[in-house]
Order: structure tokens, then C-alpha cells, then sequence
């Protein structure tokens, strides 16, 4: 069914929309916004947008935003919602970022928040910029919701450019036609087993990325399920308001990448009269999973009635739109415990033996969703291979993209054999897939594959570093060798860093047995990241070898 034909029919239904946060709770049902975004829809073909056209988004989440971006659907434009400045060095940095999108993408207009929109200097190579207010409902002259022109089907129309957050490489812009998200939010709900009669998402992740986008808007709002969405600052300066939302309404499903749910487990701890017990889906993915920070919030949430089986360890990513593979709802979490020396030198996910405090333990994903398949292959002979030997995770199936927007070099890389490249090294158990790590940020030395986080999260949680703020990568050393550097952000002075210092070297040769080459600890808040929160390790690297890191003395 195409997209805007979905939005039609879930605006039918009798639900909708809680906007939370720091303006105060707003209900609004779907049917209500959807008249708004036929507003925008009309005020977008006023202004000359075609079927086809790209229209370019920028400004904190909000009402107004999700009515644009449904707005532009219904006018047949894709949309490209735009980061909004995480760590950023300046705004000449961040206006620079977002030019290059709105320019590389071709937007023909740019949306900008009325209250972002003085600090966006337009230049003549710019195409229009207008206030988001100058589209929606209220504005001069807005025209009426049945002005809109809803688009004729076409299922390779774009429905969505999503650039990527750019974790080890420069943002590409993945192109989303109809057909593949459609194909994957019904993919989605089937895995999930989502039910509009009973299911209530809630969401605070940016609208930017694509778990927000896709996983967390795009489904509700296609389907007419209830839904709760924050902004991410609401969250980010109150992780616990995450679970009193989930309390407050009922949430059956909500997702978070793993930094997300550390940060709800301390806000838990100083928490009470909280319901939790509504939880069925409580998906951990987007970054690295920590089976440990898994079961410290199973642990903490338990207090409020949190199912463990609610635990729902999932691997997606913006080439299959979002979803692509996961495990059976109830099931909650299920750890591959392997021998880390098979792991690193034969590349063999070998069971650990009992007993054995160097194992790796590592979450399982589940399986492809509906309509995607998976293969596990050697990423320099492309041979597949059995299960248990770690590859290169292969995607193929109706939700993969047809590449990258204007970048046939990167698109014809991307896939091998008609099959997804994801870069990522993996293996399969029983079925399941099982994430190692990216193929960029892994460690080389000595014929050994050394996962960069598995030393990020040891050293993570040694008094004086902030957790989740540890980058490790790799760098040439003697005669040629791949050493380990580890730059981490802490809180201390004086002999205090010498001594964490001391505790990283020891954390990084208890983990891997190499000693780092350098130890390099830096001012809080200035590791890169993208704008979805990853640590960027190729350009730590790079800031490591410029001499260019924020140290602390």
C-alpha cells in the first residue's frame, strides 16, 4: 500500500498523538494532524513542489515538525530532516554540515523552525528558505486542507532521504523509496506483532535518524497507533522522564540505543511510584549492545514491574529503511558467550569454556524480519560462510535501498552479488545473527581482530572516566605494527589522571593482553560523535594524529 494511501487511513482511526515534554503534555489525534499536514501539503505545492521533489527539514522536534514531514509526504516530496548540532566546535561548523546536505540532496525548499531560522544565513547558491510557521495552519493566507493534490502512486518515488550519521565515514544520503518503506514498516509490525488495538509507542529519539523516522513516527502515524514523542533534549536532561512517559501512558513499545538505557538505569535508581509493567517491546539497538547495561536495567527496572522478556535486542540500519533483523517478542534477552581467542585470531565464534573471565559475551539479534534475507560472507572472497565463522553481514530483500543519492561509485560498493554490504562483521547461530563489530573501527594486530568495545566499555566504568565517552582505535606503530590508542573523557585534575591513566592501561591489557600505545585523556563533552550520538572513531583518530584533542593537564 503506498505511503500516503496508509496515512489517509490511519487518520480514520480514533487515536493519535501525545507530544511531551518541556512545553507541557498535547494530545493530538491523527485525524487532526492530518488536516494540518494537507495545510502543508498545499502551502508546499503553492510553492512550486512537485511529486519528486526533495524538500529539506531543520528545527527540534516538535508538533510543527512532524506535521511537515507528514506534509511532504502527502505532496508527493521526499523528505530530508536535518541534524540538529549535537558537539559541535561552532555554528560556522554546523551551518557548513547542513549546507552540504541541502545542496548535495538538491532540496528544493528549506523548512527552517521559526526560531532557528536567524541563525541560518542563507547564500546565494541556497535554493528558498522559508519559516516552518510560513507552511503550517494559521499562517497568511494558508490555504485550506482539501487544496492538496494527494500524488499518484509511484512506488519508486522517494519518500524519504536519510543521511546517514556519519560514524566512520563522511554522511551519505540513503535513498528510501515508497515501495521499501513500506515494506519495511510492514515487516516491522509483523516481527513486533504490533496491534493498533492495543500497542502505545513511545519515542524520544531525533527524527533525524532513522530509528526515530522510521521505527518510532513513520509507524504509528501509518498505522494509527497511539503514540507519546519527546524530544531528545527532554530526555537527554531527564533520561527519567523516558520511564515516567512509559508509566504515565501505558507504553507497550519504545526503542534506544545503548547509552540510552545506562542512563535510565541510574535515573531508576532515585525513582519510585512508576508503572513499567504496560512494556512489551524495549528495543536496544543502533549501537553496540552491552549485555551488561542490558541486565543492570532489567535489574533496576524490575522494582516498577518491568517484564524481562520486554528486553529486545535488535539490529537495523538506514539501508533496509530501519528493520532488519529481530528476535521473538517475550523472549528478552539471549547472550552468545564465545572464547575471545578464537574470536580474535581464527575469527571463530567458539562457546567459551565454564568459567572462562575472558569470554565475550555477546547479545543475539534475532533473525531477518519479513521479506529481508541474511548471509554471513568473507569479505575479501565474498564465499559464504558456515555458521559460527565471522564475516561480513550480507542484506537482501524487499526493504533494501536502491543505493545512495548521487554516489553510484559508493552504491555499486555497497552491494556484492545484488546482496546489502553492511560492513559489519557478524556471525550466525542457530539461525540468528550476532554482531562483532564494524569492519572499519576493528584493531588489527598481530593476525588478531581487536574489538575496539570491548576496551571502550571496560574502561568505561573505572571512577574518573564518563562512561560511555571512551573511543579506542588503532594506529601504525613499530615497523608497521597496528597499535592501540584509547582516548577517554574524564572528571579530574592533578595526580588523579595519572592514577586513571594507570587504570585504563591495566583495564586495556586485562581485556585484550596488548598494552596501549597512548592513553589520552581529554575535557568532558569534546569526544566527536555523530549526530545521533556514536563515537566517531576515524575522527578521534584523526584528531589523535593532528595533535588537535582536547587534553586534560
Amino acid at each position: 500500500m503506498p505511503i500516503v494511501e496508509r496515512l489517509v487511513r490511519a487518520a480514520t482511526a480514533d487515536r493519535g498523538v501525545w507530544f511531551v515534554g518541556s512545553g507541557g503534555d498535547q494530545r493530538v489525534t491523527w485525524a487532526e494532524l492530518h488536516d494540518e499536514a494537507r495545510v502543508v501539503a498545499a502551502s508546499l505545492q503553492r510553492r512550486g513542489i512537485r511529486p519528486g521533489d526533495h524538500v529539506a527539514i531543520l528545527g527540534p522536534t516538535s508538533r510543527a515538525i512532524v506535521t511537515a514531514i507528514q506534509g511532504c509526504w502527502l505532496a508527493g516530496a521526499a523528505s530530508m530532516v536535518l541534524p540538529l548540532p549535537m558537539r559541535m566546535g561552532s555554528l560556522d561548523e554546523f551551518i557548513a554540515q547542513t549546507r552540504g546536505r541541502i545542496l548535495h540532496g538538491d532540496a528544493k525548499l528549506v523548512l527552517i523552525d521559526d526560531q532557528l531560522a536567524p541563525f541560518y544565513e542563507a547564500s546565494p547558491e541556497d535554493p528558498p528558505i522559508e519559516p516552518l510557521g510560513a507552511v503550517l495552519p494559521g499562517a497568511p493566507d494558508a490555504p485550506a486542507p482539501s487544496e492538496a493534490v494527494l500524488p499518484e502512486p509511484d512506488p519508486e518515488r522517494l519518500v524519504i532521504l536519510q543521511y546517514t550519521s556519519g560514524s566512520t565515514s563522511e554522511p551519505k544520503g540513503v535513498m528510501i523509496p515508497d515501495r521499501v518503506l513500506g515494506s519495511n514498516l510492514d515487516a516491522l509490525a509483523e516481527a513486533a506483532e504490533l496491534t493498533v488495538e492495543g500497542d502505545v509507542t513511545v519515542s524520544w529519539l531525533p527524527l533525524y535518524h532513522d530509528m526515530g523516522l522510521v521505527g518510532l513516527l513513520a509507524l504509528p502515524m501509518t498505522v494509527g497507533l497511539d503514540h507519546v514523542q519527546a524530544a531528545p533534549q527532554d530526555f537527554l536532561s531527564h533520561p527519567g522522564h523516558w520511564m515516567e512517559w512509559i508509566s504515565r501512558y501505558g507504553g507497550t513499545a519504545t526503542a534506544g540505543p545503548n547509552f540510552s538505557w545506562v542512563l535510565a538505569t541510574r535515573a531508576l535508581k532515585r525513582m519510585s511510584d512508576l508503572d513499567l509493567s504496560s512494556m512489551r517491546i524495549a528495543l536496544s539497538g543502533a549501537e553496540p549492545i552491552d549485555p551488561d547495561a542490558v541486565e543492570a536495567f532489567v535489574a533496576e527496572s524490575g522494582r516498577f514491574g518491568f517484564p524481562p522478556g520486554a528486553v529486545f535486542c535488535a539490529f537495523g540500519m538506514a539501508e533496509v529503511a530501519i528493520a532488519g533483523t529481530f528476535p521473538p517478542p517475550g523472549r528478552g534477552m539471549v547472550v552468545d558467550t564465545v572464547d575471545r581467542e578464537a574470536l580474535e585470531r581464527k575469527h571463530e565464534a567458539l562457546p567459551a569454556a565454564p568459567g572462562d573471565e575472558l569470554a565475550r559475551r555477546i547479545a543475539r539479534l534475532g533473525t531477518p524480519v519479513p521479506g529481508l534475507e541474511m548471509r554471513i560472507c568473507d569479505p575479501s572472497t565474498g564465499a559464504v560462510l558456515a555458521e559460527r565463522l565471522v564475516g561480513e553481514l550480507e542484506l537482501r530483500g524487499t526493504s533494501v535501498t536502491p543505493g545512495y543519492y548521487k554516489r553510484p561509485d559508493l552504491s555499486a560498493d555497497l552491494f556484492h552479488d545484488g546482496w546489502l554490504r553492511t560492513g559489519d562483521l557478524a556471525y550466525a547461530v542457530e539461525g540468528e545473527l550476532v554482531i562483532c563489530g564494524r569492519i572499519k573501527d576493528v584493531i588489527i594486530v598481530g593476525g588478531r581482530n581487536v574489538y575496539p568495545m570491548d576496551i571502550e566499555r571496560a574502561c568505561g566504568d573505572i571512577e574518573g572516566v564518563r562512561a560511555g565517552n571512551v573511543i579506542a582505535f588503532g594506529v601504525e606503530g613499530y615497523k608497521g605494527k597496528e597499535s592501540v590508542v584509547i582516548v577517554a573523557e574524564a572528571r579530574a585534575d592533578g595526580d588523579a589522571l595519572d592514577e586513571i591513566r594507570r587504570h585504563v592501561h591495566d583495564r586495556c591489557v586485562q581485556v585484550c593482553g596488548l598494552p596501549p600505545r597512548d592513553v589520552m585523556l581529554v575535557q568532558a563533552g569534546t569526544l566527536p560523535k555523530t549526530s545521533s550520538g556514536k563515537l566517531q572513531r576515524a575522527r578521534c583518530r584523526d584528531q589523535y594524529l593532528g595533535e588537535t584533542l582536547s587534553l586534560l593537564s
